[in-house]
């Protein structure tokens, strides 16, 4: 059993790595990051990467209560082929790292269905693509954004809506493979997921030779690789269904 005190050191902002926890923020709710991004840009608390840095005790619970609690464990044992098969997935990915520890929560309700997986992965670029919006959206509400600098994120915030939007499109295409026209509806799902990756290039381009605080720039360049990763995963894993 994970102790909490060992969470905390884990997940203390000396020792928290983004990509390694990625799957965290990505499947929180965007109320609670966006009320922690508020805290955090309250005053004069100096910009931290929003993306990177979160509550560490509330991430430490929500990690314990999820590693500890008996349905968690009774999944663990009764489905482990579950397990197995979205491992194996997952290594067909561009971070099968991530996918896993993205996707894992998920594997008692796909089981062994390749098309629900796709979903799953959807999904939670869809959780991720939404906190990088409240991310990018309290930006703007920050001390000392300068003119260039607010123009870049209100860009970069259309973007990210663009994102979300193509994500929920793809969700929806997917959910159409049984119909008549099958091919179609797969070839929309990979033009959507595809489009989301280049929604977050075209952000982080806007803030490419422009005279931008480096602590904004490593919150944009932090919510767009999560962007990126959750959105290539699923990219592969629709590209390899069938």
């Amino acid at each position: 059993m994970i102790r909490i005190e060992k969470l905390n050191k884990i997940l203390h902002p000396a020792n928290f790595d983004l990509y390694k926890y990625i799957h965290i923020f990505a499947l929180f709710p965007t109320h609670i990051i966006q009320h922690i991004f508020q805290t955090q840009l309250a005053g004069e608390m100096e910009v931290y990467s929003t993306c990177k840095n979160l509550t560490f005790p509330l991430l430490a619970f929500v990690l314990f209560i999820s590693l500890t609690s008996p349905a968690a464990t009774a999944a663990k044992i009764s489905r482990p082929a579950y397990t197995n098969f979205v491992k194996t997935k997952c290594k067909i990915t561009t971070y099968p790292s991530l996918c896993q520890k993205t996707l894992i929560p998920y594997a008692s309700s796909v089981k062994i269905n390749s098309t629900r997986l796709c979903k799953a992965a959807l999904n939670v670029a869809i959780n991720g693509a939404r906190n990088a919006t409240v991310a990018v959206s309290e930006l703007k509400r920050k001390k000392g954004i300068t003119k260039i600098e607010a123009a870049a994120i209100k860009d970069c915030f259309e973007d990210v809506k663009d994102a979300v939007y193509e994500l929920k499109l793809a969700v929806d295409a997917m959910g159409h493979l049984s119909d008549k026209d099958k091919e179609f509806q797969l070839a929309n799902a990979k033009t959507y997921a595809s489009a989301v990756i280049t929604d977050a290039d075209s952000c982080t381009e806007g803030f490419s030779g422009r005279k931008v605080n480096p602590a904004v720039k490593k919150i944009v360049n932090s919510c767009m690789a999560t962007i990126t990763k959750l959105a290539s995963n699923a990219l592969a894993l629709i590209n390899h269904l069938y």
